[in-house]
């Protein structure tokens, strides 16, 4: 769709609502179950204003309604046999595709980026249950780009397909493209071979600090960053101005006050809540659990959407580590499988732009350590599509309180 101007956005997201809304109670039996709890009917939501009296859906509470509604949660508006793809996100979460063309709505994002019909595109992000990699191929196929289909890992084959197919354009996180080009750098003696034909890369789903980014620059690559997630797919994306990330005309992004859920103006900070005018799927009023703030200022590049000001940390207890999403729950509930283990807890840093993932342990007395740090790094692959490196420390490493998770990664 082509870009509103600022005049008739407010009144399009209008009447997107008057049309989506009763479409989704009568389709959703798990959304009229919100809206009948809120004493709401389908005519009381006319505006975006409105959408206050409906209490904020947190992601929590998306698995709570999938686990007790499954697959998912009474919010689907249609047969899930009708679907393309579902996929499944670590809580776990599960996500329906429908059969919609560039359904995450990823292509302006990436056109905004300088992706052009005809450039060959490396999609670095994952093919495997999880919708990333998914959701930006659609996006790429929409502009008319031809996909590379990479994923995670491989390095070696990928860097060389980067030369022998000349492509020009990366998708992924901005920690794999760095670590993509220093095994080009190692397999051409210490320099990136010659001719190397990568100029244009869109990263998400991890920050991207002023150091990696200039790194990147250094390499003669445009850098543009965007802003989703896996429920809801593109939620913002840099323009050449890089000042924030444009909200996408098809999205209802509001910024909402932790407490009492409600819209906050312009430039105070609070959570990412989203709205989408999507007839198969009833995500209304779903809080992200991100915080940032909306910048309501003109923008150089002459697009007048809103502007997301950036990440500004997350709601509850739940982090980024590589681009998806850990709960200390998760943690939890692998640990649990090994009665010698009395304590835990998980740590998260970063070491040359790359997220490590630790787990420290405190032993029951008298158990041997024996395999155990093999066993418990199998069964977080599986569960939590993690690796962890496996420290066993002594009781008074972690007192009684100390948290589940600790973030210690610095963004400098």
């Amino acid at each position: 769709m082509a870009e509103l101007t600022s005049e008739t956005r407010a009144a399009w997201h209008a009447q997107r609502l008057r049309e989506i809304i009763p479409q989704l109670y009568d389709r959703a039996p798990g959304f009229r179950r919100r809206m009948d709890a809120a004493g709401l009917k389908p005519g009381d939501i006319q505006t975006p204003a409105d959408l206050a009296a409906l209490p904020v859906l947190r992601k929590d509470d998306l698995i709570a309604l999938q686990r007790a509604d499954p697959p998912f949660g009474g919010l689907l508006g249609a047969a899930p046999g009708d679907l393309r793809r579902i996929f499944q996100s670590p809580g776990p979460i599960y996500e329906p595709e429908p059969k919609v063309a560039d359904y995450w709505r990823w292509a302006p994002a990436l056109r905004a980026a300088g992706f052009e019909p005809g450039d060959i595109v490396l999609n670095a992000f994952g093919y495997h249950l999880t919708p990333a990699g998914a959701m930006f191929e659609e996006a790429l196929l929409a502009i008319g780009c031809t996909v590379v289909p990479g994923g995670i890992g491989n390095q070696e084959q990928q860097a060389e397909a980067v030369r022998a197919l000349g492509i020009s354009g990366y998708v992924g996180l901005p920690s794999y493209l760095k670590a993509l080009i220093e095994k080009a750098e190692a397999l051409g003696g210490g320099h990136l071979p010659s001719g190397w034909p990568l100029r244009r890369a869109f990263v998400t789903a991890e920050p991207l600090p002023p150091s990696l980014r200039a790194l990147l620059n250094d390499y003669g690559l445009v850098v543009r960053q965007g802003y989703g997630t896996a429920e809801c797919g593109n939620l913002g994306y840099e323009c050449e101005a890089q000042n924030g990330w444009h909200v996408p005309d098809d999205a209802l992004v509001q910024i909402c006050d932790l407490n009492t859920g409600q819209p906050l103006p312009p430039g105070q900070t609070g959570e990412v809540v989203v709205t989408l005018f999507n007839p198969d799927y009833a995500l209304v009023r779903f809080g992200v659990g991100d915080l940032s703030a909306l910048n309501v200022e003109p923008c150089a590049c002459g697009r007048t959407s809103d502007r997301l000001v950036g990440w500004q940390g997350r709601v509850g207890d739940a982090v980024k580590v590589r681009g998806m999403f850990l709960h200390p729950r998760q943690v939890a509930e692998v640990v649990a499988r090994f009665p010698e283990i009395r304590a835990h807890q998980a740590v998260i840093t970063r070491v040359e732009h790359r997220d490590e993932l630790a787990l420290r342990v405190v032993l029951a007395e008298g158990a041997d350590p024996g395999s155990l740090g093999e066993r418990l790094q199998a069964e977080a692959r599986d569960a939590l599509k993690f690796r962890l490196d496996i420290e066993v420390v002594p009781a008074e490493a972690l007192p009684p309180g100390s948290p589940p998770l600790r973030d210690e990664r610095k963004w400098d």
